[in-house]
């Protein structure tokens, strides 16, 4: 009886922590693999960028005009779309203009 208590609590330990896990790997992975020169992506730190160059690990980020960054593929951690950076800017634009520095 008892062993059958601990074989159960190994497999909700896999089934609850270790194929989750495996499933996020795999989706990293795919996306490192995935980026293009173009894509529009947020790094680990919550910065926002086009990529401008993709080597074998490293991605030269752009920033701003002429200003890049360079950082880790791992760092990259979703690619976003034009749209919701857009809709960022218009709340920053929003928040000076409350504040009288528009």
């Amino acid at each position: 009886m008892d062993i059958l208590i601990l074989v159960v609590a190994m497999g909700a330990l896999y089934a609850f922590l270790i194929v989750p896990q495996q499933r996020r790997v795999k989706a990293q992975q795919a996306l490192m693999n995935s980026l293009e020169e173009g894509d529009v992506v947020v790094t680990n730190a919550g910065i926002y960028g086009a990529i401008a160059e993709v080597e074998d690990n490293i991605i030269w980020l752009e920033v701003a005009p002429e200003i890049e960054l360079k950082v880790s593929k791992t760092a990259i951690v979703e690619r976003v779309d034009d749209e919701d950076v857009d809709d960022d800017e218009d709340e920053d634009e929003m928040v000076d203009a409350e504040d009288g520095d528009a």
